[in-house]
């Protein structure tokens, strides 16, 4: 794959995963109501799996770069993560703030081993 594929690629698919992170999150957030970021947390639940299932396959580092970076990293959002955890405790809900970390961990790296697992059988 040439560099300006892997460009093409990168913008393409960066931009459908940031396209899908917004109506992922969106969705759960309607859904959930309250002030706690239940769409964030979904949309890097499910980031998790599908990055560990992208790193399960056997893909060559332009693809892995286009499908792991691109797409998984711009549905993904640590940043957002970070700053909605940040407003939780600022507005005394530490509580939620706390179980936002917890949980993100304790699901997160599940989720992660258990995509690559997925990849690994097939």
């Amino acid at each position: 794959m040439t560099t300006v594929l892997s460009w093409l690629g990168v913008l393409v698919c960066g931009g459908l995963g940031s396209l899908l992170r917004f109506t992922v999150d969106r969705a759960v957030s309607r859904r959930s109501g309250g002030s706690f970021p239940a769409g964030t947390l979904a949309v890097n639940l499910t980031g998790a799996l599908l990055l560990g299932f992208v790193a399960g396959l056997a893909l060559s580092p332009h693809l892995a770069l286009v499908a792991g970076t691109a797409f998984v990293g711009a549905y993904t959002t640590f940043s957002t993560w970070m700053l909605e955890t940040h407003r939780l405790a600022e507005e005394r809900q530490l509580a939620p703030a706390v179980a936002n970390i917890v949980v993100s961990i304790a699901l997160g790296l599940p989720a992660a081993y258990a995509g690559q697992t997925i990849a690994g059988l097939l």
